[in-house]
């Protein structure tokens, strides 16, 4: 029909298949994107390399000593020699106890705060929610020093009201020192990841609460049978989170060591690395230590997820 504008009819796009994006876009895209890549590939995967290179070679020296030391490939010898040093071996099973304190008590803390903030009955939840997240603001190594003076007997309060009491009150002895740095990290770091799990909680629907609530639920039951199996992944997250954490254990026993006996110089093996590094001069010996850690870091890691997901598997 004249006057009737003819529309040139247009192809559909498939099923399945994702529209491409203009070349243009993906310019623009490239540019915000790019910082980070560069950032992360300069100061995360570059150190990572370098420290890997490192711990494949190893300083010698002729003679007495009194020559120029020489570089040469060492292969597997740096990290042969800290798998047979002893004190470097019990280092890693002083931190394996540590997490099986610190991991369990960790996620059980933040879990029962997130739980009482989240409560119907819990009253001034902005004001605790801040107040238990204010010590993670805290940098770790005043976090140390603070708790180092609560638990010197010439300078805490704490102790003099406990021996006042009848009650232990070593905490830096040998039997106790793990206890007293786990205390200091789970009063930092219990408060992050008690926000995790309340940004889980926040995300169950709130119909389900009262379903639960008409059955006759109590509150008790509703966080145990409905809250805490639907906050799963929240809870995976932060024991992952902690798990590495406690693995990589170093500025805790770094600054309670001047204050005991109880910790030397490789109480941890990133403090054994430390002082191959920067008391002994030894980068290579200390590169491999470094690289043994990420490794342990990652399987245990790897293994625990794996271990969670197949259970979660069979559950569903």
């Amino acid at each position: 029909m004249a006057g009737v504008l003819q529309r040139t009819p247009t192809t559909p796009a498939r099923a399945g298949v994702a529209p491409r994006r203009p070349p243009r876009r993906r310019a623009h895209v490239a540019v915000f994107v790019a910082p980070f890549f560069v950032a992360f590939a300069l100061f995360f995967l570059a150190p990572i390399g370098y420290a890997i290179h490192q711990s494949f070679f190893r300083l010698t020296s002729s003679g007495l000593g009194l020559t120029e030391p020489v570089l040469e490939f060492a292969g597997l010898g740096n990290y042969v020699t800290a798998l047979t040093d002893g004190a470097f071996l019990a280092s890693i099973g002083r931190v394996l106890l540590f997490s099986l304190i610190e991991v369990p008590t960790m996620v059980a803390c933040a879990l029962a705060l997130a739980l009482l903030l989240d409560s119907a009955r819990a009253r001034f939840r902005a004001f605790f929610r801040v107040s238990f997240f204010l010590p993670y603001g805290v940098p770790g190594v005043v976090a140390s020093l603070l708790w180092g003076f609560l638990y010197v007997p010439q300078t805490s309060p704490l102790i003099d009201v406990l021996a006042a009491a009848g009650l232990p009150h070593d905490f830096l002895g040998p039997d106790t020192i793990l206890l007293s740095i786990a205390n200091i990290s789970t009063w930092q770091f219990a408060g992050y990841n008690m926000l995790v799990l309340i940004a889980g909680l926040q995300a169950i629907p709130q119909e389900l609460y009262e379903a639960a609530r008409v059955d006759g639920a109590s509150e008790t039951r509703i966080a145990w049978h409905v809250k805490i199996p639907l906050v799963r992944a929240p809870l995976i997250l932060i024991t992952v989170f902690t798990l590495i954490g406690t693995l990589q254990l170093f500025v805790e026993p770094l600054i309670l060591k001047p204050l005991t006996t109880a910790v030397n110089s490789d109480y941890t093996p990133n403090l054994a690395a430390y002082n191959q590094a920067f008391g002994q001069a030894n980068i290579h010996l200390a590169s491999a230590e470094a690289t043994l850690i990420a490794v342990m870091a990652f399987v245990i890691s790897f293994g625990f997820l794996r271990l969670v997901n197949r259970k979660g598997n069979r559950a569903w």
